[in-house]
């Protein structure tokens, strides 16, 4: 994907971005970020997808190597050449994992919200096989010719020597366990794209209450703005000023929430799971499933159930 390490990535929406902070704060992502970098001895940053990389300051278990290198001006431009076009890999096919102009192993996994990217979990910094001095020569070989100094060499050579080394095997399983949590990440993403933080006014969580009670029958704007005591209009504009979403969107990701719950029900038929929820037909309900989840039910459930049953 030839697209250069500068170029601005799309930016995402506010609401995106005041939930990947929410994530990032979050007891879940906290626990687990400590539990991975103790476990495994690699880093662990959780990058917004439209962050520019940048190593801008020291991270528990980062190699020196790559810490050294980010002073390294002329060097710099490879390494975000190469955790750009990692993400944007990563954006389109899922965990995806490449090794840098230097030798090391870099992974992406993406966090989602529905069939946005809102996030990357980001490891790796490390070898596969332990480096040999040839290996850095031609290294400093390359980087000389960019115009590194000598001096910088030096240093770099011996963070290159000190960075981790880690059996493919055994990587391939950190990053197994990487592609769990993405997921559970991903799942309470969309938990907290139904919440606000903070105080929320009692009309909107009045409103929220009555939505969740009753997703399986009809819910027009009238009635919901009633039971929050609202006008239509001022109900429409606190909603989503609370929210971040429309009250449409709120309703239909509320549906998809339930609706995956019910398609991991082996014997529930499609169809039945949609009326189940609240929609009014099947292809109202697919295209929604589809736009949110990035595929169909059915594809959804398949994969789902093949790894919980591996």
């Amino acid at each position: 994907m030839d697209v250069a390490p500068s170029s601005p990535a799309n930016k995402l929406p506010g609401f995106e971005q005041a939930l990947f902070k929410r994530l990032q704060a979050s007891d879940l992502f906290q626990s687990y970020c400590d539990a991975f970098r103790n476990a495994t001895g690699l880093p662990l940053r959780f990058m917004r997808a439209d962050e520019q990389w940048c190593l801008n300051e020291h991270r528990e278990n980062q190699s020196p190597f790559c810490e050294r290198l980010h002073h390294c001006k002329v060097a710099c431009h490879d390494c975000l050449d190469v955790n750009h076009r990692l993400m944007k890999e990563a954006e389109v096919n899922g965990p995806s994992s490449c090794g840098c102009f230097a030798g090391l192993c870099a992974t992406a996994v993406p966090i989602n919200l529905g069939a946005t990217t809102i996030g990357f979990l980001k490891t790796g910094q490390v070898f596969h096989q332990l480096p040999t001095e040839s290996q850095f020569e031609r290294l400093a070989s390359k980087l000389a010719t960019d115009g590194l100094a000598s001096d910088e060499l030096v240093e770099l050579k011996q963070a290159y020597f000190e960075t981790q080394v880690v059996d493919p095997k055994r990587y391939e399983s950190m990053v197994s366990l990487l592609e769990n949590f993405a997921q559970q990440l991903s799942r309470h993403a969309e938990e907290l794209a139904l919440t606000e933080e903070g105080k929320e006014p009692a009309a909107i969580l009045k409103a929220r209450k009555f939505i969740h009670a009753h997703l399986d029958e009809p819910l027009p704007l009238g009635v919901i703005a009633r039971q929050a005591g609202l006008s239509e209009s001022h109900f429409c504009r606190v909603f989503k000023e609370i929210t971040g979403l429309t009250l449409t969107d709120y309703v239909t990701r509320a549906r998809i929430q339930w609706a995956r719950k019910e398609l991991l029900r082996p014997a529930a038929r499609v169809s039945e799971v949609a009326f189940k929820v609240g929609f009014q037909s099947l292809s109202q309900f697919n295209r929604s499933f589809a736009k949110i989840n990035g595929c169909s039910p059915t594809t959804w459930r398949d994969k789902q159930l093949e790894q919980l049953s591996a």
